[in-house]
């Protein structure tokens, strides 16, 4: 059987079906396929500690992780929120937005346990012996939490809100809250058609439902296309930076925004590269120069991935780095650094004049050679970027070696539907 479609090895696979690796190997057990079979999400059931099914559409059933090659390394891209919401992260996150030392104990747990009389004694009894204990809301645990709409402000929801629950006069109090958000990527087109040969391979081959898989590799592949980058981070650049704003209200201790390795990488550009400072206690610093990281942080960027190369299943969430920031700093490498890269491509070698001229050369040849942009010493040149010399020469006769014919599929555009 062919592991691959004649037409060569394809980008994008469907790495995790229904919280189980498939690409690019399989990680196949009875519990695996069980839940595979029963469209169970491991996620949302270890949350809540009770069976809750996959909640996406029928298009991209089971889909938790895309792998692409967007960034040139394969990768694993989140498409869904739930695949990254470990106790672990959640935990790590409060205990970092709360300063919780970490040799103490914390308890946190889904607001919708809250309705089992044992949980609320069990909560009871732990503030009573000074437990420092946090409860969490979600679409799914307890529903979103927003800040309402103003006439000068717009409506804001959270992905995950963790509230801080005190003993006050000897009954439990609401404290202070914290926000976790998890970043997830959309891809162009549908997951429809790897659904669907998992959903037969499954159903035809339930007892060698891995080995099967491994061996058809491209129905992973079959229809699914790349990450949407741009449009994904034109979207949530405004509400990172409103919410990493939200910790200068008393009752609000901070924002982590949790943010995949790939997503993470493909979004270097639109921050102009930044520059990370290493800090003594292990974390990192993403600050705008002569800025100090404020103590407590209360803005923070945690770059996880799933651990591919695991033998568990579900595979393990590995934190990568955890990068304090604030946000004015985002603010000045978004909006002032990448622009000020931008404008430097406009009149360079290769840049938006150069496209402009090959362009108005279909329609008028002569127009065309009248765009000029000064280029490096030597003439033109390919592959390299020299100190421009005053001189200036038709863009015509410099575009014959420049390999850049036009805006790819993640140019900052309008939006494109996603269907999965």
């Amino acid at each position: 059987m062919a592991s691959k479609k004649s037409r060569g090895e394809p980008g994008n696979f469907v790495s995790e079906w229904f919280g189980h690796r498939v690409h690019p190997a399989v990680i196949s057990t009875v519990a695996s396929v069980a839940d595979q079979q029963s469209g169970r999400c491991p996620f949302l059931s270890s949350a809540t500690t009770e069976d809750r099914p996959c909640i996406k559409s029928a298009a991209a059933k089971g889909v938790c992780t895309i792998s692409s090659l967007s960034n040139g390394a394969r990768q694993d891209w989140l498409v869904c929120p739930y695949r990254a919401l470990s106790g672990d992260l959640v935990a790590r996150s409060t205990r970092q937005l709360f300063a919780v030392p970490e040799a103490t104990d914390i308890f946190v747990t889904p607001a919708s346990t809250l309705a089992k009389e044992t949980i609320r004694d069990d909560i009871r009894a732990r503030l009573s012996r000074g437990q420092p204990v946090y409860i969490y809301f979600d679409k799914k645990t307890g529903g979103e939490l927003s800040i309402p709409p103003s006439e000068r402000s717009p409506e804001f929801s959270f992905d995950v809100t963790i509230v801080e629950i005190k003993m006050e006069d000897g009954a439990p109090h609401v404290g202070r809250f914290g926000i976790l958000e998890i970043q997830t990527m959309d891809f162009h087109g549908s997951y429809r058609d790897a659904v669907r040969n998992l959903t037969d391979g499954l159903r035809m081959h339930p007892a060698r439902f891995g080995p099967t898989v491994q061996e058809n590799q491209w129905w992973l592949s079959h229809g699914v296309e790349g990450p949407n980058i741009a449009n994904v981070f034109k979207r949530t650049f405004y509400q990172m930076i409103f919410k990493f704003q939200l910790g200068q209200h008393d009752r609000c201790v901070g924002c982590v925004l949790a943010i995949p390795q790939s997503v993470w990488d493909s979004w270097q550009r639109h921050l102009g590269g930044p520059t990370l400072q290493a800090e003594v206690d292990g974390t990192m610093s993403l600050l705008a120069p002569g800025r100090a990281r404020l103590d407590p942080c209360p803005a923070w960027i945690y770059v996880f991935e799933p651990d591919a190369t695991s033998p568990m299943t579900p595979s393990p969430i590995r934190l990568k780095q955890m990068i304090g920031t604030d946000a004015p700093s985002i603010s000045h490498w978004a909006l002032e650094v990448a622009p000020e890269a931008a404008l430097s491509n406009i009149d360079a070698e290769f840049g938006f004049l150069a496209n402009l001229s090959r362009r108005v050369k279909m329609f008028w040849p002569e127009l065309a050679r009248t765009i000029k942009v000064a280029v490096p010493e030597g003439g033109p040149t390919k592959g390299r970027r020299r100190k421009p010399r005053a001189a200036e020469i038709p863009l015509t006769d410099a575009e014959a070696v420049s390999d850049y014919s036009g805006p790819g599929a993640d140019a900052v555009h309008g939006e494109e539907p996603d269907e999965g």
